[in-house]
């Protein structure tokens, strides 16, 4: 089975920063998902949202960029809010509880009104 290498494209909404991300989110994804972040945190938005919709896998690298991301959004007081991740990931967070630390919605409608 093959994958989407992995892509984040950053665009503003509102009062908020939304990352697209699409492919596969491992160890090759580390320079663009850090470099979308950091274009994400200097639009200067409070709240910064991560679309998973288009992201085909995410591996236990993967989730530690995510909690990498999540650590530099809680020191500098920013909400990190997510939408799009399938049944089978939105389980995953819950596991290793990263939706106690993030906003969770089920998709863009609803991430941009929470």
């Amino acid at each position: 089975m093959s994958m989407k290498p992995f892509s984040a494209q950053v665009r503003q909404e509102g009062d908020r920063s939304v990352i697209d991300l699409q492919g596969e989110i491992n160890s090759a994804a580390e320079a663009g998902l850090t470099e979308a972040y950091r274009a994400a945190d200097a639009s200067g938005a409070a709240t910064i949202v991560l679309n998973f919709s288009q992201v085909d896998y995410i591996n236990s690298t993967g989730i530690a960029l995510i909690i990498g991301l999540l650590a530099q959004a809680r020191k500098l007081r920013k909400t990190l809010a997510v939408y799009g991740l399938s049944p089978h990931y939105r389980e995953i967070f819950e596991i290793t509880r990263l939706v106690d630390f993030m906003q969770i919605y089920e998709d863009e409608a609803s991430a941009m009104a929470g």
